[in-house]
Protein backbone atom coordinates (compact mmCIF):
# COMPACT_ATOMS: atom_id res chain seq x y z
CA UNK A 1 0.00 0.00 0.00
CA UNK A 2 1.42 3.38 -0.98
CA UNK A 3 0.93 6.34 1.27
CA UNK A 4 1.33 9.85 -0.08
CA UNK A 5 1.21 13.28 1.48
CA UNK A 6 -1.22 14.38 -1.22
CA UNK A 7 -4.95 14.64 -0.55
CA UNK A 8 -5.44 11.25 -2.13
CA UNK A 9 -2.70 9.80 0.08
CA UNK A 10 -4.27 11.26 3.21
CA UNK A 11 -7.39 9.30 2.46
CA UNK A 12 -5.43 6.13 1.72
CA UNK A 13 -3.68 6.14 5.07
CA UNK A 14 -6.95 5.76 6.96
CA UNK A 15 -7.28 2.00 6.89
CA UNK A 16 -10.70 0.43 7.19
CA UNK A 17 -11.63 -0.85 10.66
CA UNK A 18 -10.99 -4.50 11.37
CA UNK A 19 -13.98 -6.79 11.22
CA UNK A 20 -16.21 -6.19 14.20
CA UNK A 21 -14.25 -3.15 15.39
CA UNK A 22 -16.23 -0.19 16.59
CA UNK A 23 -15.20 3.31 15.60
CA UNK A 24 -15.26 5.94 18.35
CA UNK A 25 -15.46 8.85 15.89
CA UNK A 26 -16.14 9.46 12.18
CA UNK A 27 -13.16 8.96 9.91
CA UNK A 28 -10.82 11.94 10.09
CA UNK A 29 -12.42 13.42 13.23
CA UNK A 30 -10.05 13.62 16.19
CA UNK A 31 -11.55 13.30 19.69
CA UNK A 32 -11.18 16.59 21.60
CA UNK A 33 -8.86 15.12 24.23
CA UNK A 34 -6.37 14.19 21.49
CA UNK A 35 -6.23 17.55 19.73
CA UNK A 36 -3.46 18.95 21.98
CA UNK A 37 -1.34 15.84 21.29
CA UNK A 38 1.07 16.90 18.56
CA UNK A 39 3.86 14.32 18.91
CA UNK A 40 4.61 11.08 20.73
CA UNK A 41 6.24 12.90 23.65
CA UNK A 42 2.92 14.61 24.41
CA UNK A 43 1.38 11.23 25.21
CA UNK A 44 3.89 10.72 28.01
CA UNK A 45 2.83 13.92 29.77
CA UNK A 46 -0.85 13.01 29.38
CA UNK A 47 -0.27 9.47 30.69
CA UNK A 48 1.61 10.82 33.69
CA UNK A 49 -1.51 12.77 34.68
CA UNK A 50 -3.90 9.85 34.18
CA UNK A 51 -1.98 6.91 35.62
CA UNK A 52 -1.18 6.20 39.27
CA UNK A 53 2.46 6.93 40.04
CA UNK A 54 3.52 3.26 40.43
CA UNK A 55 1.97 2.25 37.09
CA UNK A 56 3.49 5.20 35.25
CA UNK A 57 6.87 4.48 36.85
CA UNK A 58 6.76 0.89 35.64
CA UNK A 59 6.32 2.05 32.04
CA UNK A 60 8.63 5.07 32.07
CA UNK A 61 11.43 3.83 34.28
CA UNK A 62 14.53 1.86 33.51
CA UNK A 63 17.28 0.57 35.81
CA UNK A 64 19.75 1.99 38.29
CA UNK A 65 20.94 5.42 37.04
CA UNK A 66 18.95 5.26 33.76
CA UNK A 67 22.18 5.69 31.80
CA UNK A 68 21.17 3.34 28.99
CA UNK A 69 17.69 4.82 28.86
CA UNK A 70 19.12 8.27 28.17
CA UNK A 71 21.84 6.92 25.88
CA UNK A 72 19.21 5.54 23.52
CA UNK A 73 17.87 9.03 22.89
CA UNK A 74 21.27 10.71 22.85
CA UNK A 75 22.52 8.34 20.14
CA UNK A 76 20.09 9.81 17.63
CA UNK A 77 21.37 13.30 18.43
CA UNK A 78 24.86 12.29 17.27
CA UNK A 79 23.77 12.47 13.61
CA UNK A 80 22.65 15.37 11.43
CA UNK A 81 20.84 15.09 8.12
CA UNK A 82 22.33 16.07 4.77
CA UNK A 83 19.23 16.69 2.61
CA UNK A 84 18.99 16.71 -1.19
CA UNK A 85 16.91 19.37 -2.95
CA UNK A 86 14.82 19.86 -6.08
CA UNK A 87 13.64 16.26 -6.02
CA UNK A 88 10.04 15.56 -7.05
CA UNK A 89 8.72 14.11 -3.79
CA UNK A 90 5.01 14.44 -4.62
CA UNK A 91 4.56 10.67 -4.96
CA UNK A 92 6.70 9.52 -2.05
CA UNK A 93 5.66 6.41 -0.14
CA UNK A 94 6.26 5.23 3.43
CA UNK A 95 5.43 1.63 2.47
CA UNK A 96 8.07 -0.77 3.78
CA UNK A 97 8.61 -4.45 2.93
CA UNK A 98 9.59 -6.73 5.81
CA UNK A 99 9.58 -10.53 6.18
CA UNK A 100 7.40 -11.24 3.12
CA UNK A 101 4.87 -8.49 3.88
CA UNK A 102 4.58 -4.80 3.02
CA UNK A 103 3.62 -2.49 5.88
CA UNK A 104 2.25 1.04 5.67
CA UNK A 105 5.19 2.56 7.54
CA UNK A 106 8.72 1.57 8.63
CA UNK A 107 7.81 1.21 12.30
CA UNK A 108 5.86 -1.16 14.52
CA UNK A 109 4.92 -1.74 18.15
CA UNK A 110 7.58 -3.22 20.39
CA UNK A 111 6.48 -5.80 22.97
CA UNK A 112 5.30 -4.21 26.22
CA UNK A 113 4.50 -6.29 29.29
CA UNK A 114 1.41 -5.96 31.47
CA UNK A 115 0.02 -3.04 29.45
CA UNK A 116 -3.49 -4.24 30.29
CA UNK A 117 -2.75 -2.74 33.71
CA UNK A 118 -2.28 0.74 32.23
CA UNK A 119 -4.98 0.58 29.54
CA UNK A 120 -8.19 -1.44 29.62
CA UNK A 121 -7.55 -4.60 27.54
CA UNK A 122 -4.32 -2.96 26.45
CA UNK A 123 -2.93 -5.80 24.32
CA UNK A 124 -6.16 -5.98 22.32
CA UNK A 125 -6.24 -2.21 21.90
CA UNK A 126 -2.71 -2.23 20.45
CA UNK A 127 -3.38 -5.26 18.28
CA UNK A 128 -6.56 -3.79 16.78
CA UNK A 129 -4.94 -0.41 16.12
CA UNK A 130 -1.95 -2.06 14.46
CA UNK A 131 -4.24 -4.10 12.23
CA UNK A 132 -6.19 -1.03 11.15
CA UNK A 133 -3.01 0.94 10.42
CA UNK A 134 -1.16 -1.98 8.77
CA UNK A 135 1.90 -1.95 10.99
CA UNK A 136 3.32 -4.91 12.94
CA UNK A 137 2.50 -5.36 16.62
CA UNK A 138 4.63 -7.63 18.82
CA UNK A 139 2.67 -9.07 21.72
CA UNK A 140 4.67 -9.46 24.92
CA UNK A 141 4.96 -12.81 26.63
CA UNK A 142 4.57 -11.03 29.98
CA UNK A 143 1.05 -9.89 29.12
CA UNK A 144 -2.20 -10.20 31.03
CA UNK A 145 -4.45 -11.20 28.11
CA UNK A 146 -4.37 -14.64 26.52
CA UNK A 147 -2.38 -14.83 23.31
CA UNK A 148 -5.27 -16.58 21.59
CA UNK A 149 -7.48 -13.50 21.99
CA UNK A 150 -4.82 -11.21 20.54
CA UNK A 151 -4.17 -13.52 17.58
CA UNK A 152 -7.88 -13.57 16.85
CA UNK A 153 -8.06 -9.75 16.96
CA UNK A 154 -4.98 -9.39 14.75
CA UNK A 155 -3.89 -12.54 12.90
CA UNK A 156 -0.79 -10.73 11.62
CA UNK A 157 0.50 -9.90 15.11
CA UNK A 158 3.88 -11.27 16.21
CA UNK A 159 4.44 -13.03 19.54
CA UNK A 160 7.45 -12.37 21.77
CA UNK A 161 8.40 -15.15 24.16
CA UNK A 162 10.40 -15.14 27.36
CA UNK A 163 11.59 -18.72 27.35
CA UNK A 164 10.84 -21.03 30.26
CA UNK A 165 13.84 -22.70 31.83
CA UNK A 166 13.48 -26.27 30.56
CA UNK A 167 13.02 -27.95 27.19
CA UNK A 168 9.65 -29.52 28.00
CA UNK A 169 8.09 -26.14 28.83
CA UNK A 170 9.83 -24.46 25.89
CA UNK A 171 8.39 -27.06 23.53
CA UNK A 172 4.91 -26.74 24.99
CA UNK A 173 4.99 -22.94 24.78
CA UNK A 174 6.14 -22.96 21.14
CA UNK A 175 3.36 -25.39 20.27
CA UNK A 176 0.81 -23.14 21.97
CA UNK A 177 2.02 -20.07 20.06
CA UNK A 178 1.73 -21.97 16.79
CA UNK A 179 -1.74 -23.27 17.61
CA UNK A 180 -2.85 -19.74 18.51
CA UNK A 181 -2.15 -18.76 14.90
CA UNK A 182 0.97 -16.58 15.15
CA UNK A 183 3.28 -16.71 12.14
CA UNK A 184 6.21 -14.70 13.53
CA UNK A 185 7.92 -15.63 16.79
CA UNK A 186 10.27 -13.23 18.58
CA UNK A 187 12.67 -14.65 21.15
CA UNK A 188 14.04 -12.14 23.65
CA UNK A 189 17.55 -13.07 24.76
CA UNK A 190 18.70 -10.25 27.07
CA UNK A 191 16.87 -11.26 30.27
CA UNK A 192 18.97 -14.01 31.92
CA UNK A 193 18.19 -12.53 35.36
CA UNK A 194 15.78 -9.93 36.71
CA UNK A 195 17.10 -6.39 36.36
CA UNK A 196 17.59 -3.87 39.16
CA UNK A 197 14.60 -1.56 38.69
CA UNK A 198 15.08 0.63 41.74
CA UNK A 199 12.84 3.32 40.27
CA UNK A 200 9.87 0.96 40.33
CA UNK A 201 10.42 0.13 43.98
CA UNK A 202 10.76 3.77 44.98
CA UNK A 203 7.53 4.60 43.16
CA UNK A 204 5.65 1.76 44.87
CA UNK A 205 5.52 -0.73 41.99
CA UNK A 206 6.55 -4.30 42.64
CA UNK A 207 6.17 -7.74 41.12
CA UNK A 208 4.01 -9.17 42.53
CA UNK A 209 1.87 -6.08 42.98
CA UNK A 210 1.37 -5.64 46.73
CA UNK A 211 -1.77 -3.79 47.85
CA UNK A 212 -1.11 -1.16 50.51
CA UNK A 213 -2.45 2.19 51.65
CA UNK A 214 -0.15 4.17 49.36
CA UNK A 215 -1.26 2.14 46.34
CA UNK A 216 -4.90 2.51 47.34
CA UNK A 217 -4.45 6.28 47.63
CA UNK A 218 -2.91 6.41 44.17
CA UNK A 219 -5.94 4.61 42.79
CA UNK A 220 -8.41 6.90 44.54
CA UNK A 221 -6.63 10.01 43.30
CA UNK A 222 -6.66 8.71 39.71
CA UNK A 223 -10.33 7.78 39.31
CA UNK A 224 -10.31 7.55 35.50
CA UNK A 225 -7.72 4.79 35.73
CA UNK A 226 -9.29 3.17 38.81
CA UNK A 227 -12.78 2.85 37.32
CA UNK A 228 -11.95 2.79 33.62
CA UNK A 229 -9.12 0.26 33.74
CA UNK A 230 -8.46 -1.54 37.02
CA UNK A 231 -11.93 -2.12 38.49
CA UNK A 232 -13.44 -2.56 35.03
CA UNK A 233 -10.93 -5.32 34.30
CA UNK A 234 -11.65 -7.13 37.56
CA UNK A 235 -15.42 -6.81 37.16
CA UNK A 236 -15.45 -8.16 33.60
CA UNK A 237 -12.48 -10.51 33.48
CA UNK A 238 -11.41 -11.26 37.05
CA UNK A 239 -8.01 -10.74 38.65
CA UNK A 240 -5.30 -10.34 35.96
CA UNK A 241 -2.93 -13.27 35.47
CA UNK A 242 0.29 -13.63 33.55
CA UNK A 243 -1.28 -15.62 30.76
CA UNK A 244 1.52 -16.42 28.33
CA UNK A 245 4.77 -17.29 30.10
CA UNK A 246 4.02 -20.98 29.69
CA UNK A 247 1.69 -23.22 27.76
CA UNK A 248 -0.47 -23.18 30.88
CA UNK A 249 -1.98 -20.15 32.57
CA UNK A 250 0.46 -18.25 34.76
CA UNK A 251 0.10 -16.76 38.21
CA UNK A 252 -2.11 -13.82 39.27
CA UNK A 253 -0.37 -10.45 39.31
CA UNK A 254 -0.88 -10.31 43.09
CA UNK A 255 0.57 -13.77 43.70
CA UNK A 256 3.80 -14.17 45.66
CA UNK A 257 4.90 -16.82 43.15
CA UNK A 258 5.14 -14.33 40.26
CA UNK A 259 8.89 -13.89 40.74
CA UNK A 260 9.45 -17.63 40.41
CA UNK A 261 7.78 -17.58 36.98
CA UNK A 262 10.41 -15.10 35.75
CA UNK A 263 13.52 -16.37 37.51
CA UNK A 264 14.58 -19.58 35.76
CA UNK A 265 16.37 -18.44 32.58
CA UNK A 266 19.99 -18.30 33.69
CA UNK A 267 21.10 -21.50 31.97
CA UNK A 268 19.53 -20.82 28.55
CA UNK A 269 22.03 -20.99 25.69
CA UNK A 270 22.37 -21.21 21.92
CA UNK A 271 21.27 -24.84 21.88
CA UNK A 272 17.85 -23.71 23.05
CA UNK A 273 17.62 -21.38 20.06
CA UNK A 274 18.57 -24.29 17.82
CA UNK A 275 15.75 -26.32 19.41
CA UNK A 276 13.25 -23.51 18.79
CA UNK A 277 14.31 -23.28 15.16
CA UNK A 278 13.59 -26.98 14.79
CA UNK A 279 10.18 -26.62 16.42
CA UNK A 280 9.00 -23.35 14.89
CA UNK A 281 7.84 -23.43 11.24
CA UNK A 282 7.28 -19.68 10.83
CA UNK A 283 9.44 -16.57 10.84
CA UNK A 284 11.90 -16.51 13.75
CA UNK A 285 13.25 -13.19 15.05
CA UNK A 286 15.84 -12.81 17.83
CA UNK A 287 15.54 -9.66 19.96
CA UNK A 288 18.01 -8.13 22.41
CA UNK A 289 21.32 -8.55 20.57
CA UNK A 290 23.96 -5.80 20.77
CA UNK A 291 27.14 -7.62 19.66
CA UNK A 292 27.85 -8.41 16.01
CA UNK A 293 29.33 -11.77 17.01
CA UNK A 294 26.09 -12.80 18.71
CA UNK A 295 24.12 -11.53 15.72
CA UNK A 296 26.11 -13.78 13.43
CA UNK A 297 25.60 -16.78 15.70
CA UNK A 298 21.84 -16.13 15.83
CA UNK A 299 21.59 -16.04 12.06
CA UNK A 300 23.70 -19.18 11.76
CA UNK A 301 21.24 -20.86 14.15
CA UNK A 302 18.33 -20.02 11.87
CA UNK A 303 17.10 -16.56 12.79
CA UNK A 304 15.16 -14.91 9.95
CA UNK A 305 15.60 -11.44 11.44
CA UNK A 306 17.19 -9.55 14.33
CA UNK A 307 15.97 -6.76 16.58
CA UNK A 308 18.89 -4.77 17.97
CA UNK A 309 17.78 -3.64 21.42
CA UNK A 310 18.93 -2.81 24.93
CA UNK A 311 15.38 -3.43 26.20
CA UNK A 312 14.66 0.28 26.35
CA UNK A 313 17.35 0.67 29.01
CA UNK A 314 15.47 -1.73 31.31
CA UNK A 315 18.08 -4.48 31.72
CA UNK A 316 21.82 -3.69 31.99
CA UNK A 317 22.46 -0.06 32.88
CA UNK A 318 25.38 1.08 30.78
CA UNK A 319 24.52 -1.22 27.86
CA UNK A 320 25.33 0.47 24.57
CA UNK A 321 22.61 2.27 22.62
CA UNK A 322 21.43 0.05 19.74
CA UNK A 323 21.97 2.78 17.12
CA UNK A 324 25.70 2.82 17.88
CA UNK A 325 26.21 -0.87 17.05
CA UNK A 326 23.67 -1.04 14.24
CA UNK A 327 26.11 -0.59 11.31
CA UNK A 328 28.41 -3.39 12.51
CA UNK A 329 25.53 -5.81 12.93
CA UNK A 330 24.08 -4.96 9.52
CA UNK A 331 27.51 -5.61 7.99
CA UNK A 332 27.84 -8.92 9.85
CA UNK A 333 24.39 -10.19 8.83
CA UNK A 334 23.58 -8.83 5.37
CA UNK A 335 21.24 -11.68 4.47
CA UNK A 336 18.55 -10.95 7.09
CA UNK A 337 16.57 -7.83 8.01
CA UNK A 338 18.13 -6.05 10.97
CA UNK A 339 15.58 -4.07 12.99
CA UNK A 340 16.03 -1.71 15.93
CA UNK A 341 14.15 -0.61 19.01
CA UNK A 342 14.94 1.48 22.11
CA UNK A 343 14.66 5.26 21.99
CA UNK A 344 12.74 5.90 18.76
CA UNK A 345 10.39 8.84 19.36
CA UNK A 346 10.35 10.82 16.11
CA UNK A 347 10.10 10.17 12.41
CA UNK A 348 13.60 11.60 12.17
CA UNK A 349 14.82 8.85 14.53
CA UNK A 350 13.33 6.18 12.30
CA UNK A 351 14.93 7.70 9.20
CA UNK A 352 18.35 7.89 10.86
CA UNK A 353 18.13 4.22 11.80
CA UNK A 354 17.08 3.27 8.27
CA UNK A 355 19.93 5.34 6.81
CA UNK A 356 22.37 3.38 8.99
CA UNK A 357 21.07 0.07 7.66
CA UNK A 358 18.06 -0.88 9.78
CA UNK A 359 15.20 -2.33 7.79
CA UNK A 360 12.59 -1.35 10.37
CA UNK A 361 12.21 0.19 13.84
CA UNK A 362 9.95 -0.58 16.79
CA UNK A 363 8.47 1.84 19.32
CA UNK A 364 7.33 0.84 22.80
CA UNK A 365 6.48 3.27 25.60
CA UNK A 366 4.71 5.95 23.48
CA UNK A 367 2.12 3.47 22.20
CA UNK A 368 1.57 2.25 25.75
CA UNK A 369 0.99 5.84 26.87
CA UNK A 370 -1.36 6.44 23.94
CA UNK A 371 -3.47 3.40 24.85
CA UNK A 372 -3.62 4.55 28.49
CA UNK A 373 -4.69 8.05 27.52
CA UNK A 374 -7.33 7.33 24.88
CA UNK A 375 -7.56 3.63 24.02
CA UNK A 376 -7.55 2.62 20.37
CA UNK A 377 -8.22 6.19 19.19
CA UNK A 378 -5.10 7.30 21.04
CA UNK A 379 -2.96 4.57 19.50
CA UNK A 380 -4.22 5.32 15.99
CA UNK A 381 -3.43 8.99 16.53
CA UNK A 382 0.08 8.10 17.71
CA UNK A 383 0.65 5.93 14.65
CA UNK A 384 -0.52 8.67 12.32
CA UNK A 385 1.59 11.36 14.00
CA UNK A 386 4.70 9.23 13.57
CA UNK A 387 3.82 8.23 10.01
CA UNK A 388 3.32 11.86 9.02
CA UNK A 389 6.68 12.77 10.56
CA UNK A 390 8.35 10.05 8.49
CA UNK A 391 6.61 11.23 5.30
CA UNK A 392 7.30 14.92 5.94
CA UNK A 393 10.96 14.31 6.70
CA UNK A 394 11.32 12.15 3.60
CA UNK A 395 10.15 15.17 1.61
CA UNK A 396 12.64 17.43 3.38
CA UNK A 397 15.46 14.93 2.72
CA UNK A 398 14.55 14.55 -0.92
CA UNK A 399 13.71 10.84 -0.99
CA UNK A 400 10.63 9.20 -2.46
CA UNK A 401 11.23 5.69 -1.14
CA UNK A 402 12.67 4.59 2.16
CA UNK A 403 14.88 2.14 0.30
CA UNK A 404 16.80 5.15 -1.08
CA UNK A 405 18.16 6.03 2.35
CA UNK A 406 21.79 5.30 3.18
CA UNK A 407 24.50 6.87 5.29
CA UNK A 408 25.19 9.54 2.65
CA UNK A 409 22.17 11.36 4.12
CA UNK A 410 23.85 11.56 7.54
CA UNK A 411 26.81 13.36 9.02
CA UNK A 412 28.14 12.72 12.51
CA UNK A 413 27.37 15.82 14.55
CA UNK A 414 29.83 17.52 16.86
CA UNK A 415 29.62 20.22 19.55
CA UNK A 416 29.80 23.77 18.24
CA UNK A 417 32.19 25.84 20.35
CA UNK A 418 31.74 29.59 20.17
CA UNK A 419 34.86 31.65 19.32
CA UNK A 420 33.24 34.76 20.74
CA UNK A 421 35.06 36.31 23.70
CA UNK A 422 32.79 36.34 26.80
Amino acid sequence: MQIHETAEGAAMCRAAPAAGAASSAPAGVLPPRLRPILCLDDFEAAARRKLPRPIFAYISGAVERNRSLHACREAFEQYDFVPRVLVDISRRSTATPLLARTYAAPFGMAPMGINALSAYRGDLVLAQAAARANIPMIMSGSSLIRMEEVAQANPAAWFQAYLPGDEANITALIQRVQQAGFKTLVITVDTPVASNRENNVRAGFSTPLRPNLALAWQGLTHPRWLFGTFLKTIARHGLPHFENNYARRGTPILSASVERDFSDRGHLNWQHLRLIRQLWPGQLVVKGILDARDARIAVDHGADGLIISNHGGRQLDGAVAPLRVLPQIVAACPEVPVMLDSGVRRGSDALKALALGARFVFVGRPFNYAAAVAGEAGVLHAIELLRLEVSRNMAMLGVTSLQQLDDSFLLASFPIHSTRTP
